[in-house]
């Protein structure tokens, strides 16, 4: 689908599949509660997990949030665009539908020329979880939004996401930063966040999250059976070349029928955290 065509469904009220660098979201009008009300539908998600909107300058985030501190500014001009979201208080015009009724809204600026063309073409923020379903793998090409949607949802196709998981969340509503969502960036000593009971103040807390159909363990000492074992070095040699490769190899062993896929444990250490984070949560039973 071209950008002039996206853009336009997009302010006409529909949802579509865009590329990040982060991973595929699906997009809609963060203005529009009806449109948004769309993606939790089409995702199957609930209502506890609140939406992260895309903008295409710190202009438009200013435009959805109550303050701006210090803070936020000085995160932004280091990492955006890029995969950081920042949780600040929103404002009233942002609906409630988008921020699971709570008073902030993650926002963040995405490091991909077709999303950011496309937001300043649709002249709109974009509430854009990835495209997927709930809980089920994150999609990096558009071949895995096509996977999990079929027709249902058109897409933006910008070829295979450069970082390749979800973008790091830091809640600057409160006193102190907190890092509700570990992600691919060096972000130093930060306080972490454990999710409450209820609404999330980000999405990806949840327990069971980026999950393959087939079980995933995570263990050194793989089961007898028909799976697929595979070492961190035979995936990558770095952290960020693991988190570029790491869902598009899920979901190719997910095709293979398989019993069991086993990952041997990333090691520990701030680069590989976010990483740790969501093989944690896809390998919980």
């Amino acid at each position: 689908m071209e950008l002039a065509e996206a853009a336009a469904r997009l302010r006409a009220g529909e949802v579509i599949a865009f590329p990040t660098e982060t991973v595929y979201g699906l997009g809609a009008n963060a203005l529009d509660e009806r449109a948004v009300k769309r993606i939790y539908e089409l995702k199957g998600r609930p209502a506890t997990s609140p939406l992260i909107v895309h903008v295409s300058s710190v202009e438009m985030a200013r435009g959805l949030v109550r303050e701006w501190p210090a803070m936020a500014g000085e995160l932004a001009a280091r990492w955006w665009p890029g995969p950081l979201t920042l949780v600040l208080p929103k404002q009233p015009r942002v609906p409630g539908i988008v921020t699971a009724g709570l008073d902030t809204v993650g926002v963040r600026m995405p490091d991909h020329p077709i999303a950011l063309d496309l937001i300043d073409r649709a002249g709109i923020p974009l509430a854009a979880p990835s495209a997927n379903r709930f809980t089920q793998l994150s999609p990096t090409t558009a071949a895995h939004v096509r996977e999990a949607f079929g027709d249902a949802v058109p897409v933006v196709d910008g070829g295979p996401c450069k970082v390749g998981i979800e973008s790091a969340v830091v809640s600057l509503a409160g006193p102190a930063p907190l890092l509700l969502r570990p992600g691919t960036l060096d972000l130093g000593p930060m306080d972490t966040a454990a999710a409450p009971d209820g609404a999330h103040a980000s999405p990806g807390l949840h327990e069971h999250h980026y999950q393959p159909r087939t079980p995933l363990l995570l263990t050194a000492d793989p089961p007898s059976g028909r799976g697929r074992y595979v070492r961190v070095a035979d995936l990558a040699a770095d952290p960020e070349e693991y988190a570029r490769n790491l869902y598009s190899l899920l979901h190719r062993l997910d095709r293979e029928d398989l019993d069991w896929i086993a990952l041997e444990p990333p090691p520990s250490g701030p680069a590989w955290a976010g990483i740790r984070d969501r093989l944690s949560r896809a390998a919980k039973k």
